[in-house]
């Protein structure tokens, strides 16, 4: 029996900008060879060949100012045909636009949502437990245990944890271990990321002529806009004086951006309530590379870095604390690095996107 079409919905996705590239290549190169056909609707200005190495088929659709009501019948023709429905980046309207778009129940194995993230608050529980009575079928889908619990609290009758999907690397040999290059912030320049903490750090080494080799990738997450904070962050980023250091402000493709962490060490000083179950792409990265990080305690980050001895955790992003972290995993250098391939390699088997794929295709 053939396998259904999956359509993939990521109007967000138009460059290798943010995790939405990563999770959905994941999900298009995963499988065996006689695996269902993937058809991925993205920005309208989606790069040509950004997942042609996948297999899957892309339709540019999506315009930012109208993508709501682009969904909502894009939902309502999906609904109607054959195949399944994968929201890869799921949010609260992502279900009102389904409820409006579906004239019944929504069957079972009909659509897949992926939630990454919740705030749990009681507006929300309460939205879905509405919605729970009136879609129970819908199939989400979340990266950690809270996630799925809140929505089977909730009332929905098919909510499965599924480890964000990566894609195993294909290679011969394993790299490394590496010898130390340059501090490493890698990925958009958000505030909840704790961008803030960098450029204080980096202006606390400039005060004291400690001028470790860093690279900060200061691209924005989407269509190139910046909130008011991070404007300023990055004036004044551009105004300390510190000789080794290299912005990058361009969104990188996917090969240059892996070659960044190879002797590197990641800083992710990420805040502990927006990420205190909250999944990182970039950890995965980092780790698979043979990059230890430096991560916020009470984060997942710190979580992984502590069970792999595979970088440090602080209490607090306070430069001196960053530096001290800094200098630890420095001066050891070599066995941090070979922790975190070993790390790479057990979390490329958890996370590998085929787990996911199997759901939404069985």
């Amino acid at each position: 029996m053939s396998k259904p079409t999956i359509h993939v919905i990521e109007p967000t996705l138009q460059d290798e900008a943010g995790h939405c590239h990563s999770f959905v290549r994941s999900i298009c190169e995963a499988g065996e060879p006689y695996a269902p056909r993937r058809v991925v609707w993205t920005g309208r200005r989606v790069e040509p060949d950004i997942l042609q190495t996948s297999g899957a088929e892309v339709i540019p659709f999506f315009y930012r100012r109208i993508r709501r009501p682009q969904s909502f019948f894009l939902y309502r023709r999906l609904l109607r045909e054959p195949g399944r429905i994968f929201v890869a980046t799921a949010s609260r309207t992502d279900v009102i636009l389904l409820q409006l778009a579906a004239d019944e129940r929504i069957p079972k194995n009909k659509v897949f949502l992926y939630f990454h993230w919740l705030t749990h608050t009681r507006e929300r529980r309460d939205f879905f437990r509405k919605m729970a009575g009136k879609q129970p079928d819908l199939v989400i889908l979340g990266p950690t245990q809270s996630v799925v619990q809140f929505f089977l609290d909730c009332g929905f009758l098919n909510a499965n944890l599924v480890p964000y999907p990566i894609t195993p690397k294909n290679r011969d040999e394993r790299p490394g271990p590496f010898h130390f290059r340059h501090l490493l912030f890698a990925g958009a320049a958000r505030q909840d990321k704790g961008f803030h903490h960098i450029v204080k750090f980096l202006a606390y080494l400039a005060e004291r002529q400690n001028y470790i080799p860093a690279l900060i990738q200061t691209s924005s997450e989407h269509y190139n806009k910046y909130d008011s904070g991070t404007k300023e962050l990055l004036r004044r980023l551009k105004e300390i004086y510190y000789p080794s250091l290299e912005l990058c402000p361009d969104t990188m493709e996917t090969p240059q951006f892996l070659n960044l962490f190879p002797g590197a060490i990641c800083l992710q000083p990420y805040h502990k309530e927006d990420f205190s179950d909250r999944i990182s792409g970039i950890t995965l990265d980092a780790l698979s590379e043979g990059c230890p990080i430096i991560a916020t305690s009470g984060t997942w980050m710190a979580r992984v870095a502590g069970r792999f001895d595979a970088g440090a955790v602080i209490d607090d992003a306070a430069p001196e604390h960053m530096l001290f972290a800094v200098q630890s995993i420095m001066s050891d250098y070599s066995r941090y690095s070979e922790n975190a391939l070993k790390a790479g390699l057990i979390l490329e088997q958890e996370h590998n996107a085929a787990n996911l794929l199997s759901i939404i295709a069985s």
